[in-house]
């Protein structure tokens, strides 16, 4: 499986964007899929999960109410749409597929995209 993330840019606290994942591959339906960010200087952090049939979604309480996830399936595209952007939001933001083990983990995450730089100035 092959993940190309996309959609980041430089936005201004308050604003808006919407990340895509779009994955190669004939199984990305059976995939869990998460999103993750890394700013400077700090470790990859967890963001958002959602199943595989977008059934079930999880997010970290940091953006919990502010970004959705969402996936379609038929487009082999997995959204994170983000709402309400703060500076803390900054980072490069990475989409993997979910292997096992806990959704909160790097290590629970088998292939990933490049990741997309997002920029909230203050």
């Amino acid at each position: 499986v092959q993940l190309q993330a996309s959609g980041g840019g430089l936005v201004q606290a308050g604003g808006s964007l919407r990340l895509s994942c779009a994955a190669s591959g004939r199984t990305f339906s059976s995939y869990g899929m998460g999103w993750f960010r890394q700013a400077p200087g700090k470790e990859h952090e967890f963001v958002a999960f959602i199943g595989w049939s977008g059934g079930s979604t999880d997010y970290a309480d940091s953006v919990k109410g502010r970004f959705t996830i969402s996936r379609d399936n038929a487009k082999n595209t997995v959204y994170l749409q983000m709402n309400s952007l703060k500076p803390e939001d900054t980072a490069v933001y990475y989409c993997a597929t979910y292997y096992s083990g806990s959704g909160y983990l790097v290590t629970s995450y088998k292939y990933w995209g490049q990741g997309t730089q997002v920029t909230v100035s203050s």
